[in-house]
């Protein structure tokens, strides 16, 4: 009888628990039960535990639906777990909050990159997300590289580059990642960032935004207006000693007479040093705090990797990284970027022609031991063609060869025949060894298209590379096409304002190495040259009230400039398209032998001096 059984039974228990609703779960609680990091993604495989990176949490829990926040922006630093946070709120939707996700990466090819090397291993190893998203393998699967189908919703991969990927669904869920490296413009359409924000206004009232990058160039940083248009909060850690809380900042990062060994970070009010061992008690007892009151629309976050937790980055690999990178502006701007999670603000916005123009030095041969491989990059001009001849080393340091003006009518043919003799000469390099040019690029946008084009075909399409410039804030210096276009060609196209924005720090670095540009003594290289070279300004401009830098000549000459640009795009095309690696060739080589110094020599029958070649024996200051 029903009555003998106690309502207090297991049987009515267990009844009752399935008339509850599902726990909703936060992102964070989600993660420390369910998520596991695969060995093929991360360096830490297992179990997700957020007390590793506490700061997370906040950040990870405005992503869950209890949260009223619509939009979470996250500028920071490399090795803090930025896209790690992404991937599992990306998890918790698949199996908690289901709904239509779209993953927004700077280009198509990092989306697929993406999720075949990340995603895909995420939902291998988790069986909650296996049993949910089926086999690619099987028929019907809806899992495929770009699309990721699960009851009552799907993942779509997209590339900011790609308009039509991202008018391509509705979206509830939005994660932009790596948001400074997008287009400012996408096929004309506009922001990319906003194309895809508008994928989202059919869920207005229970949309969720996040948007993560590192940070790039001050006032154009697409992270930074984000984060300032938010209420802009910092992670601050209690000192051990005094209690004050505090951010840890970079000034507070203490170290003694250039010795990475004695890092430490001390309180702003008392002074008492922390070492990494204190690390993990400092980020347990932290907390959030916003500069304005805490915003229930767009919630905004600030960490460095001066928060890595252990293991990661430490305050001792900041410190190494600031003393090798300090003296070189191309370094120390990407270490502000990563390390500090800052934006880089340009010092100067030109550089000075005589400076480098007196940096000229004697070469100890045609072409010096250090350089791996020679490119070209050639202008085109109505009357005359001016190429550069380029040299480049280990770290992309680069030598200029030589430099040459070839006056001629460019409508007939002997002058195209005079420029392939040119460019097909072999140099000599200091070994005595012949080497010749493995790219060359050469301006097709404006002065005869078609004639560079035939050209081209007819010296070999994949040695003789069109180029054509492209101003846009962000593009790749060189994007080189899998295929050859319509015109049996690869048209690629130069990211100029990346490049100019290269070639101009390039000019500022003082030490030979990484980065460092070297110039002959040789009448090509006279002043006029080094005017051209630095002819551009960088400049700021406004759109719509919105700021951005771009590059101006001013009516002056800068072919050099030019030149120098596409020789830098064509040396990408051989390290990023052809798989040139100017670090292993350096490798490769054995040293210089000792060779005869003809200014010690003597007519006598004494034994010759001998005079180790090194950099510092021809560099003329």
């Amino acid at each position: 009888m029903v009555d003998s059984v106690s309502v207090k039974s297991p049987y009515f228990e267990g009844f009752f628990k399935g008339l509850r609703p599902d726990t909703r779960l936060t992102v964070s609680e989600w993660a420390d039960q369910k998520r596991i990091l695969p060995a093929k993604a991360t360096k830490e495989a297992g179990r997700w535990r957020t007390s590793r990176t506490p700061y997370l949490k906040e950040i990870m829990d405005c992503l869950s639906p209890s949260s009223p926040v619509e939009q979470v922006v996250f500028m920071k630093g490399a090795q803090v777990g930025g896209t790690e946070c992404g991937n599992n709120w990306l998890g918790y939707v698949i199996d908690h909050t289901p709904g239509p996700m779209m993953y927004v990466l700077p280009t198509l090819d990092m989306a697929k990159r993406t999720s075949k090397q990340r995603i895909a291993p995420m939902i291998d190893e988790m069986p909650d997300l296996r049993e949910k998203v089926k086999d690619p393998r099987s028929r019907d699967s809806g899992n495929t590289l770009l699309t990721k189908e699960f009851p009552n919703g799907v993942l779509i991969f997209t590339g900011a580059n790609s308009a039509a990927g991202l008018r391509s669904m509705p979206a509830r869920f939005l994660f932009m990642d790596e948001v400074d490296a997008y287009d400012d413009d996408v096929d004309g359409e506009g922001s990319p960032i906003n194309l895809a924000i508008k994928r989202t206004a059919t869920f207005s009232r229970n949309r969720k935004i996040l948007m993560v990058s590192t940070p790039n160039i001050a006032e154009t940083s697409k992270i930074e207006a984000a984060y300032e248009s938010s209420d802009k909060r910092r992670y601050l850690v209690p000192c051990n000693s005094c209690g004050h809380y505090q951010p840890i900042v970079w000034a507070q990062i203490i170290f003694d007479n250039h010795d990475p060994a004695t890092t430490r970070f001390e309180c702003v009010q008392c002074g008492h040093k922390h070492y990494e061992k204190d690390k993990p008690k400092l980020l347990t007892n932290g907390h959030w705090q916003a500069e304005t009151e805490k915003s229930n629309k767009v919630a905004g976050f600030h960490l460095s990797s001066l928060y890595s937790p252990n293991g990661w980055y430490s305050w001792q690999n900041a410190v190494e990284d600031f003393l090798a990178a300090k003296s070189n502006p191309v370094q120390f701007k990407d270490w502000t970027n990563t390390v500090l999670g800052e934006t880089w603000t340009e010092q100067g916005e030109t550089v000075e022609h005589s400076l480098l123009y007196h940096r000229r030095e004697h070469y100890p041969a045609e072409v010096p031991w250090w350089v791996e491989i020679l490119t070209v990059g050639c202008d085109v001009q109505d009357d005359r063609f001016e190429f550069e001849v380029t040299g480049w080393g280990s770290g992309e340091e680069s030598w200029s060869i030589d430099y040459v003006r070839l006056y001629g009518d460019l409508s007939r043919q002997g002058i195209w025949d005079a420029l392939a003799d040119m460019l097909h000469k072999t140099y000599t390099r200091q070994d005595g060894t012949k080497i010749n040019v493995a790219q060359v690029c050469i301006d097709s946008g404006g002065h005869y298209t078609d004639e560079v084009y035939a050209f081209c075909r007819k010296q070999g399409a994949d040695w003789a590379i069109p180029v054509k410039g492209s101003s846009q804030a962000g593009k790749p210096i060189a994007t080189f096409p899998k295929t050859k276009n319509k015109k049996g060609i690869y048209l690629t196209l130069v990211g100029t304002d990346t490049a100019k924005e290269l070639v101009y720090q390039r000019y500022r670095v003082l030490e030979p190495g990484q980065g460092y540009c070297h110039w002959p003594i040789k009448d090509c290289f006279d002043e006029d040259y080094f005017k051209q070279a630095t002819a551009e300004e960088k400049i700021k401009k406004y759109r719509l009230g919105v700021p951005y830098f771009t590059w101006d000549a001013k009516n002056r000459r800068n072919e050099a400039l030019d030149c120098r640009v596409y020789s830098l795009a064509a040396i990408r095309i051989l390290q990023q398209h052809r798989g040139i690696n100017l670090e292993l060739l350096a490798k490769g080589r054995p040293a210089p032998e000792d060779t005869p110094d003809p200014e010690l020599e003597e007519t006598s029958n004494k034994p010759k001096t001998l005079r180790r070649s090194s950099r510092s024996s021809y560099l003329q200051r």
